[in-house]
């Protein structure tokens, strides 16, 4: 049978393909004319309205609408008004479905790309480097290869293909796959939440149990820092992520306490100058806001105050100037007052060695002042 007697056999008349041209006619009019006139009414927002998410991302996706879609979606809603034999209305099913479902992934693909391109652009502070670039990259390639992958498998389960064994063989050789570069994958992963999560950023002075440095590159796979010391070091990503960083680039504030131990001796009536003294000293620093200064232990050994002050600039140099006024007018203070930080004085008892008469007599007893003599009391069994 040709061509033109496989299509006589539908059966159709004039007058019902007429209407099934008409209808499809309509149809591409009205669905490209809603395309076109909501993103016109998307692209006439302005101000706060234009810049909110939801707004960006259906402006960009609708820019995607393909028109060979559109053109087929409007024939197969003309086809779908004929009166179509058994094996035509399951083929036009398969074709709704692969229209559709191609369209979909279209505005995924683009909606992926468009999204990720927003949050990188808003969490990234306007800093654009090879770290966040690729690993930018990386995560949409990903996504997007994930959106047509399902489709293609949806496409070929809906056409009556059995893709059991397919996706259970993907399954296997993915976890092979996983199991022979787990290492590099948790470093590439780790890259991604770095570059996603931000805990640090190049230029951020950081430390780790090990050591403590500044960042200067981010990496796939590892993280490079200049120690203190000098040295670059190279760690891996995913290890760095498992330990505690203290990131001290992100400090706001700074919280300064210590100690100042004086001589036990020194009179209640004298300790009690001390807080007013130090607080006074504290208190006419910039940037300073005193937490409080305090009598807290009182020993044989010493007396201590504790004081504690925080700083509103975090900036490192400032903390080392401040301590230093502060401990130096402490110190004057201290000799104003003639208190003397000293610790109490010890005594050392030196005894001379003893000659043979003197241990045994020792061990005979010990004469007392008084004529008697004590005896060393024996050990109980």
């Amino acid at each position: 049978m040709d061509i033109r007697g496989y299509f006589t056999s539908l059966d159709i008349s004039w007058p019902n393909a007429a209407f099934a041209l008409a209808a499809a006619v309509v149809s591409f009019i009205l669905i490209h004319g809603a395309v076109v006139l909501f993103r016109r009414r998307l692209n006439q927002l302005d101000g706060e309205a234009a810049q909110r998410p939801i707004v960006d991302v259906l402006r960009h996706t609708l820019a995607r609408t393909s028109n060979l879609a559109v053109l087929s979606t409007s024939l197969l809603i003309g086809v779908s008004v004929l009166d179509l034999p058994p094996p035509w209305d399951v083929r036009v099913g398969h074709l709704w479905f692969v229209t559709l479902g191609a369209q979909l992934a279209l505005w995924l693909h683009r909606a992926i790309a468009v999204t990720a391109r927003r949050y990188f652009r808003i969490h990234g502070k306007g800093k654009e480097n090879e770290q966040v670039t690729v690993a930018h990259t990386l995560m949409i390639w990903a996504l997007q290869w994930s959106v047509w992958t399902v489709f293609l498998l949806a496409m070929l389960a809906n056409l009556g293909i059995n893709v059991t064994t397919f996706v259970a063989s993907l399954g296997i050789g993915g976890i092979a796959v996983a199991l022979a570069v787990q290492n590099v994958l948790g470093d590439l992963f780790a890259s991604l939440s770095i570059a996603i999560d931000k805990p640090f950023e190049v230029g951020d002075s950081v430390s780790v149990p090990e050591f403590s440095g500044t960042i200067e590159h981010v990496g796939l796979k590892t993280t490079r820092i200049r120690a203190l010391s000098g040295e670059q070091i190279v760690i891996a990503n995913a290890e760095l992520l498992r330990k505690t960083v203290h990131n001290f680039k992100r400090m706001n504030t700074r919280r300064v306490q210590f100690t100042l131990r004086i001589n036990p001796a020194t009179p209640p009536e004298l300790a009690a100058r001390v807080p007013p003294a130090l607080s006074k000293i504290i208190e006419t620093k910039d940037k300073v806001k005193l937490d409080h200064v305090n009598l807290t232990v009182l020993d044989q050994n010493f007396i201590e105050f504790d004081i504690v002050y925080n700083l509103s600039d975090a900036n490192y140099a400032l903390f080392l100037n401040t301590q230093q006024q502060v401990l130096l007018e402490a110190m004057a203070m201290c000799r104003d007052l003639g208190i003397s930080t000293a610790p109490r004085p010890r005594q050392l008892v030196l005894n001379e060695a003893a000659g043979p008469e003197q241990a045994a007599n020792d061990a005979a007893g010990i004469a007392l002042a008084d004529g008697r003599s004590a005896i060393p009391a024996r050990p109980a069994h």
